[in-house]
């Protein structure tokens, strides 16, 4: 793979133009609206699972998984500019509750090398196990969100301002030894650990932003497609099984993201063997054939 072709970020991906992917038409919106999935969306969502007498689907693993997704369901309400709830929200009233400083402050450091510093160091004492900063490419952007409730699927039109130049995109790392119990529920309780450290670890970092007297909005799986923003941001490549590959996680991270205007420095898409790897291992295409 050439150097220039790398430079193009998730771009050298593409084999033609794109438009703005609705998200009501992903894998688990879907269910929700179209007619032929509806009865999987109701046994995905809103059956109950009663719990096995066998190690990793009791009762007391069904509890670590519901609390491990907590924080996470309580950040997806929308309102109607598709503005979360919570640690998603995209709004803020401009004040300091501790320690007070006064509202309408802004840095008066203007070095975007040294604004990415603070970022990144921010980002990594809120939870992130990696953080990459990309200029915003707005084809990765999800053309409307669709948020799912209790009440059922709500779709809300995008409006990300034009201002927002910048991604801040945050690998958040899941447990190993969790992970290892696929699929038995140690396994969804790591997933969800890591989706409530993404509104956690985000909201944060927008919140810390915000501080310095810019705009930002956090986000989670919504607004946009997170793999693509992640490759620009230079921490990994596209593999064969669809995620984003790391070189310190592989792809056991779950992606968050944080729009901003504050000037910063964007980092450099990288290559280190991912595509000549898929081509050989194939373990994607033995443990899940689809």
């Amino acid at each position: 793979m050439s150097v220039n072709h790398v430079k193009k970020g998730a771009a050298r991906y593409l084999t033609g133009e794109v438009e703005p992917f609705e998200q009501k038409n992903e894998m688990f919106k879907r269910p929700m609206w179209d007619e032929k999935l509806l009865p999987l969306g109701q046994k995905f969502y809103f059956d109950k699972t009663v719990p096995k007498n066998k190690p990793g689907y009791e009762l007391k693993d069904q509890a670590a998984v519901n609390a491990a997704w907590h924080l996470d369901n309580l950040c997806h309400h929308a309102d109607a500019k598709g503005n979360g709830s919570h640690m998603y929200n995209w709004d803020w009233d401009g004040k300091f509750h501790f320690p007070r400083v006064p509202s309408g402050l802004k840095t008066d450091d203007t070095d975007p090398h040294a604004l990415t510093r603070q970022v990144k160091n921010a980002a990594a004492l809120f939870g992130a196990a990696l953080t990459g900063v990309a200029e915003l490419d707005r084809r990765w952007l999800y053309a409307s969100s669709y948020f799912i409730s209790s009440k059922g699927g709500c779709e809300q039109k995008n409006e990300i301002p034009e201002s927002l130049k910048y991604v801040v995109v945050l690998g958040i790392e899941m447990d190993y030894d969790s992970i290892l119990h696929s699929p038995a529920h140690p396994a969804s309780m790591a997933t969800g650990i890591g989706y409530s450290k993404m509104a956690f670890t985000a909201g944060l970092l927008a919140q810390f932003i915000r501080g310095l007297g810019f705009s930002a909005i956090p986000a989670g799986n919504d607004t946009g497609l997170s793999i693509p923003m992640a490759i620009d941001a230079g921490l990994g490549e596209m593999a064969r099984n669809g995620l984003l590959i790391t070189p310190q996680l592989g792809p056991r991270l779950r992606l968050a993201k944080v729009y901003t205007d504050l000037p910063l420095i964007p980092d450099p898409p990288i290559e280190f063997g991912v595509e000549k790897f898929c081509m050989i291992c194939g373990k994607c295409a033995q443990k899940c054939p689809s």
